[in-house]
């Protein structure tokens, strides 16, 4: 009995050990940005205005990479600027990083499972000149978590992704750029 009792522990421990999330902090290399104070010229708060040409939903299969299949999705179709209005699905692992500190220069911290499943609860973000920039909210049974989607997100029964596509004209050049301070 003993010995099965081991056997049964050994199995598990090693099981858990497999579906370990791995965490990896770096900071971004210091930026003669990161100790100049807020410009003035710079508004508080800044709107771009334009019209959805249209809304695309996509759905990503099985064994897609999530990140990967949305940059192939809009490289391929052209689309330049676009707001990620919506995601839901489901994975079999996860990347993603989130802020880890409050000053400059920025740290983030990457959390990576490669067999852990979990649901889409919520997408949103930027496709901006051609370069996707998504966060995600995951959730398991037991909590929710995310933070900028990362390769490495397997879909598991699919996922389904809702863009609404902006003119190339519109201007998201500054949108993301931690630097336009």
């Amino acid at each position: 009995m003993r010995k099965v009792f081991y056997i049964i522990l050994t199995a598990v421990i090693t099981g858990i050990a497999g579906a370990q999330e791995t965490r990896k902090e770096f900071t971004s290399p210091p930026s003669r940005y990161d100790t100049l104070a807020n410009s003035d010229s710079v508004p508080e708060v800044y709107a771009i205005e334009a019209r959805f040409e249209r809304v695309v939903v996509l759905r990503l299969k099985y064994g897609t990479d999530l990140l990967e299949g949305i940059e192939k999705w809009t490289k391929g179709n052209g689309i330049r600027n676009a707001v990620i209005i919506a995601g839901t699905g489901s994975v079999t692992s996860f990347h993603y990083h989130a802020i880890s500190n409050l000053g400059f220069p920025t740290r983030n911290i990457f959390v990576q499972n490669d067999s852990s499943p979990a649901d889409i609860v919520s997408m949103n973000g930027y496709i901006v000149n051609g370069r996707v920039h998504t966060h995600v909210t995951f959730t398991d049974a037991d909590k929710a978590f995310g933070g900028h989607l990362e390769q490495g997100t397997g879909v598991f029964t699919f996922a389904i992704v809702t863009l609404g596509v902006l003119p190339d004209t519109a201007d998201l050049s500054r949108i993301d750029d931690k630097n336009y301070r």
